[in-house]
């Protein structure tokens, strides 16, 4: 089994955003990284407390079209899993009055411009109000902080029965207005 140092090792000298598209090497296996509900990244059971290596992990995460998320490096592949969404939108801001633009921080400091790419997606859980996930690269979402969402709401614009948000151009809906 591939220790989480060996990954580091091998991963130390990489671009900040590896070439993920590029590489497609075969299942290596499944290795025991959690990702639960929160965001919170486990390893055989210990919550991974080094920030900058869930930054490094999440940089080679990508989730297939099988479902299913994963470590990717050139010559390795291993499954991991994860409860809802790998990431999280933990802040934002606007800019630009004019052409307003909101970009969101993620828990692992990337920032994503909500746009046509990165779109702001509402999604249904059983028994659940709809949750906002930011679409991202490589088949990730991350799933906007309670604060985050409450900011956003605050900001939204009613158009017709919808509330929603506009940034790059794009209108983005939150949902309808009963």
């Amino acid at each position: 089994m591939t220790t989480l140092t060996a990954i580091e090792e091998m991963l130390r000298d990489q671009s900040p955003k590896p070439p993920l598209e590029k590489w497609q090497p075969a299942l290596s296996g499944d290795i025991d990284i959690r990702i639960d509900g929160r965001g919170d990244w486990y390893h055989e059971g210990t919550l991974i407390q080094r920030h900058a290596l869930v930054k490094l992990f999440a940089s080679i995460l990508r989730r297939e079209s099988d479902g299913e998320y994963y470590l990717v490096t050139p010559v390795e592949k291993w499954r991991v899993r994860v409860e809802d969404a790998p990431l999280f939108a933990v802040d934002m801001e606007i800019v630009d009055a004019d052409e307003r633009k909101i970009w969101f921080r993620l828990n692992v400091d990337d920032l994503v411009l909500l746009d046509s790419v990165h779109a702001l997606d509402m999604r249904a859980h059983a028994g659940a109000e709809a949750q906002p996930y930011l679409q991202l690269d490589n088949g990730l979402a991350a799933k906007l902080t309670t604060s985050v969402f409450y900011r956003l709401v605050d900001a939204a614009e009613q158009r017709d029965d919808e509330l929603g948000v506009r940034s790059a151009g794009q209108w983005f809906s939150l949902g309808k207005i009963n």
